[in-house]
């Protein structure tokens, strides 16, 4: 194999079976591409919550999501040098209920020129999004997603904030508004940082199981900076789009079936890691990340990776095989020693990548159709949930941002008695479990739903959250009239209990 290698110098890389991506195994043939399937999980088209009871299935929109992909760093520019931002902030639009908005748009009396969807996104300073802002015009892809990239976005030396949101705002070409989102924070950096990090930077560093981006851009020239993508289940080097890929460390296990577990830790050259599309599931098979320096790969460097690093990937078990591009497609590349330093070896240019960590922010949402296309704004975010308690007594506290007292917490199809408490925090009882299976001791299974965000006017916020009810062990079988006697003493502790969690509620609310 070694050898067929060393004569092809370049040759094609394969696409690894995500589910099956541990086995990988020195001895797996380059020649052919594996099967690809998806992880569970990685289609957002079935993930599908719970109706509400006052709402049928008839009278909801398909789910529509707003996807936004951006860098978790941005370096700064200085005087009239503009640095774009690299990768660029990426915008997309999926689910059915986009193109029934826009149908409900032109049925009420709005032309079809009206109703396309176009975008304004810039910084969060921007004071007016149509003069501030790059302009983004939707495209329709194959997956009948909807996408657009604002390509010339950057901040200016005279914005002296260390972080700063992304902003963007959707519209109707006709004027109607469809709402504001915003990207998560990004970090401001001068320029990649050289040194050897520490924890004292650790947002610089690049954690296992964190979104990257990686892109390879020729004798420094923004013209020709080409992305590691995935497009319809193969690894492309593309011009246009980017991928995010989680990134994680991997360890051999067995050396005998060569199995490899993920271990938590921040990534450090002289790593195995592998790379897998967040949107896919697709891989990579496992690979050494190793450092470039004056386009060669450093073999006995084990620092931190940091932000913008320049880096390499080597086949593991290869023969100084890396992970190259070569116009559009991804390739394998054999790199040669370097006769003065036997630490190192050269590489090509197209096999010198810069690692960016990146974010992915979705915001998903039903209307119904018996109202008009409403403002989505301010989209809650739902980022963290607090139980306290439990039994009948269990409150759930919601973390997160664009919060506000006209929305309600819904437990699959069960509306939770809320309370606002700030624009981040949100207080609910956990409603009684009854209500989905019965008594609660004949609960044998535990039962999961879904969170969602009702608000007043109908409008679902979906999110990625959610509940699990868990059953308490049953009570021994007992005689007919000690079981009635059982019986009362439950309904009359489950009404002491609600009375109590309605009063704990408020007293809690009130200190």
């Amino acid at each position: 194999m070694q050898e067929q290698m060393k004569e092809d110098r370049e040759t094609g890389l394969p696409i690894v079976d995500s589910d099956a991506s541990h086995l990988y195994t020195p001895d797996t043939s380059f020649t052919h591409l594996t099967t690809v399937t998806r992880l569970p999980g990685w289609d957002r088209e079935e993930q599908n919550c719970s109706l509400l009871p006052r709402v049928t299935r008839d009278s909801l929109r398909p789910d529509q999501s707003v996807i936004i992909l951006h860098a978790k760093v941005a370096q700064k520019s200085y005087g009239n040098e503009k640095r774009f931002f690299c990768p660029p902030p990426c915008v997309y639009l999926s689910g059915h209920g986009w193109k029934l908005r826009q149908e409900q748009l032109k049925a009420s009396g709005v032309g079809e020129s009206s109703c396309r969807l176009f975008g304004y996104m810039g910084l969060d300073s921007s004071t007016d999004p149509q003069t501030d802002s790059f302009k983004l015009s939707f495209e329709e892809q194959t997956d009948k997603k909807m996408f657009a990239c604002a390509k010339t976005l950057y901040i200016s030396d005279t914005d002296k904030r260390k972080h700063f949101r992304l902003l963007l705002h959707l519209f109707h070409s006709g004027g109607q508004e469809i709402g504001t989102f915003q990207s998560r924070l990004i970090k401001v950096i001068s320029k990649p940082s050289q040194k050897r990090q520490s924890m004292k930077n650790a947002d610089l560093c690049i954690s296992s199981g964190s979104k990257v981006s990686l892109f390879n851009r020729l004798r420094s020239q923004t013209v020709s900076t080409r992305y590691l993508s995935v497009e319809d289940g193969a690894f492309v080097a593309s011009a246009r789009q980017w991928t995010s890929f989680t990134v994680t460390l991997v360890e051999e296990m067995q050396a005998d079936l060569s199995e490899y577990t993920v271990r938590d830790s921040y990534l450090c050259y002289g790593c195995v890691v592998q790379l897998v599309c967040t949107d896919t599931g697709v891989a990579l098979p496992p690979m050494v990340i190793r450092k470039v320096n004056k386009q060669h790969a450093c073999l006995d460097v084990d620092e931190p990776v940091s932000q913008l690093h320049k880096c390499a990937f080597q086949l593991k078990d290869s023969n100084h095989m890396y992970l190259c591009l070569s116009s559009e497609k991804i390739i394998q590349y054999q790199a040669s020693p370097c006769p003065k330093e036997g630490d190192k070896v050269l590489l090509n240019d197209g096999s010198c990548w810069t690692i960016i960590g990146t974010e992915v922010v979705e915001y998903t949402f039903s209307e119904t159709l018996t109202c008009q296309p409403t403002i989505i704004s301010p989209a809650p975010v739902i980022n963290g949930l607090e139980l306290n308690g439990g039994g009948h007594v269990a409150m759930l506290e919601l973390h997160g941002e664009n919060f506000s007292p006209h929305l309600k917490v819904w437990f699959g199809n069960m509306e939770a008695e809320t309370m606002f408490r700030s624009p981040r925090s949100l207080l609910c009882v956990v409603p009684d479990v009854s209500i989905l299976s019965g008594e609660w001791k004949w609960m044998r299974q535990p039962i999961t739903v879904p969170l969602s965000l009702i608000r007043l006017d109908g409008l679902i916020y979906r999110s990625s959250f959610s509940f699990t009810f868990t059953p308490e062990h049953r009570v021994p079988s007992q005689s007919n009239g000690t079981a009635e006697r059982a019986a009362d003493s439950d309904s009359l502790i489950d009404t002491i209990h609600q009375e109590f969690t309605r009063m704990n509620f408020h007293l809690f609310m009130q200190s």
